[in-house]
């Protein structure tokens, strides 16, 4: 008797987002299974931060649905889906500017799905994020003073803080030095072993190769290919979706 197949932790079905007569994201359909990392690649424009977005609600589909645990929360509230596991970053940082670091931390922990109701222990398990991210010496700096990858660092730290099951990270890696992605790679492969299903859109290849148990590509909004990442970064399609056609047909007359 075989046994039944796990329910993904996310599985979108036909989605797809209309901007008045432009298809941002269209019919968008794929599944993470439990513990597994999917890496989302594609040029600029492609509807990779539209496709987080509809995942966390904070834009609502035209089409299609996301079911998280194999619940609908299609167009649900991003406070709703964040109580239901899910966790994000946003290529753009977003700290709250009058708070410190570690009380930006605590906020998530006092009022995510696994608040706590005391800000005295919301500030020593925001000390404990802080720690894992490499943060803790910095607890009481202002956003403001922090570097670029520091405050690439504090987006994560905002984001554990709900404890999620699901982690969609949008360019956490951004704007860092080599020497800056080591780190961000070590930190994503922690929470790999420890079971939370990640989703990672990132223009860092070396990363996504790193990371990612299977790769999804979007071009102008659809799904390009999906599978292995070596096999899909080797795809011609890929290829000249992201360097051109003429960089494509080089690269193919030299095998």
């Amino acid at each position: 008797m075989s046994a039944t197949p796990a329910t993904p932790v996310l599985q979108t079905q036909g989605l797809g987002r209309r901007f008045g007569g432009l298809h941002a994201v269209s019919d968008v359909s794929f599944s993470v299974p439990e513990g597994q990392t999917l890496g989302v690649i594609g040029p600029n424009g492609a509807g990779k931060s539209t496709f987080i977005n509809l995942v966390t609600g904070h834009i609502k589909p035209t089409s299609g649905t996301v079911l998280i645990d194999g619940k609908d929360l299609t167009g649900a509230r991003p406070w709703v889906i964040a109580h239901a596991g899910v966790a994000r970053t946003f290529q753009i940082v977003k700290p709250f500017r009058g708070m410190t670091v570690r009380e930006n931390v605590a906020v998530g922990i006092l009022y995510g799905p696994h608040g706590t109701g005391l800000m005295s222990k919301a500030r020593e398990a925001a000390d404990e994020v802080l720690e894992e991210v490499g943060l803790a010496h910095l607890g009481n700096r202002a956003p403001g003073e922090l570097s670029v990858a520091d405050a690439r660092r504090l987006e994560f730290a905002k984001a554990l803080a709900l404890r999620p099951r699901l982690l969609l990270l949008d360019e956490v890696m951004a704007g860092l030095r080599h020497s800056e992605i080591e780190p961000s790679l070590e930190l994503i492969g922690q929470l790999k072993a420890r079971g939370i299903t990640i989703v990672v859109v990132e223009h860092v290849m070396r990363a996504i190769l790193a990371i990612s148990d299977q790769v999804l590509v979007l071009h102008q909004g659809k799904v390009l290919t999906a599978g292995d990442p070596r096999e899909v970064l080797s795809d011609p399609r890929v290829v000249e979706a992201y360097l051109g056609h003429r960089y494509a047909q080089r690269r193919g007359g030299k095998r």
